[in-house]
């Protein structure tokens, strides 16, 4: 039975979006909410947004600097993340 897994990112982005696209072998649904800050636009962080977008991925984040990617509150945040089976924040 597939799981809803929400991935936080925080301080170490680009291993929490690595892990995010590397999880996505065990066909759940991955969510990835990049939370208080801009992404660092490290080629590294820049291709795995690109992979996540490629895979159908949600992406969103309670900082508006990251324009690329879909803004919510942090207060609708803390309402999606109730939905989830698992929760690993970075």
């Amino acid at each position: 039975m597939s799981k809803k897994v929400a991935v936080l990112v925080r301080d170490r982005q680009s291993e929490a979006l690595r892990m995010a696209v590397g999880i996505t072998l065990l066909d759940d649904q991955i969510d990835v909410y990049v939370l208080d800050r801009k992404v660092e636009e490290t080629e590294e962080n820049m291709l795995n947004l690109e992979t996540m977008g490629d895979m159908g991925m949600n992406v969103y984040t309670n900082c508006k600097d990251n324009e690329s990617l879909q803004y919510l509150t942090t207060e609708e945040i803390a309402e999606r993340l109730l939905q989830y089976d698992h929760i690993i924040p970075y």
